[in-house]
């Protein structure tokens, strides 16, 4: 690969770290042709980029992008392809259903917005995570309770009182 080459995949690469706050990082060497193109079609699928290259230019291009990766760059050992997306909880869902025929690809990390998650072992966690839409959602939620609970008990004790008073008014003296 000429040093041109080298600069515009760098080039390329630094722009997509700057574009995709969700960048995860992962194994899929031991993968043949057809199992690799059945993954792409799934990724694609998803809404899911997948992009390969080596880890020196991968690192150059974190470098390059100007955000913290911290410690996802360690992971860059052996071959190494990243994931793509929006939506921080699909490559996760992705690579889990692709396990159900196959135990590739293997997770080395995962960048999701400023938050690095190292290992294969953080899978589920990356698929139990909240979006922030999710969590706004549930605090409204929650704060809305006990109001709620104020405005019914208010309307049935209305009406609770006004029978004690209509049955007070209606018995003999």
């Amino acid at each position: 690969m000429k040093k041109e080459e080298k600069v515009q995949v760098i080039e390329a690469l630094a722009e997509k770290f700057s574009q995709y706050k969700n960048i995860y990082v992962t194994d899929i060497a031991s993968l043949n042709a057809e199992k690799t193109s059945a993954l792409r079609r799934l990724l694609f699928k998803n809404g899911i980029s997948l992009e390969v290259a080596k880890n020196t230019l991968i690192k150059k291009a974190f470098e390059k992008s100007g955000r913290d990766f911290g410690a996802l760059t360690d992971t860059l050992k052996g071959n190494s392809a990243l994931m793509f997306c929006e939506d921080m909880k699909a490559p996760a869902k992705a690579i889990k259903e692709f396990r159900k025929k196959d135990s590739i690809p293997a997770l080395k990390g995962a960048c999701i917005d400023t938050d690095v998650f190292i290992g294969d072992n953080q899978l589920d966690a990356l698929i139990a995570l909240k979006s922030k839409n999710e969590l706004i959602g549930e605090i409204i939620g929650l704060l809305q309770s006990p109001a709620q609970n104020v405005i019914s008990a208010l309307q049935s004790g209305g009406s609770t009182i006004a029978g004690v008073v209509k049955t007070l008014s209606e018995r003999p003296e």
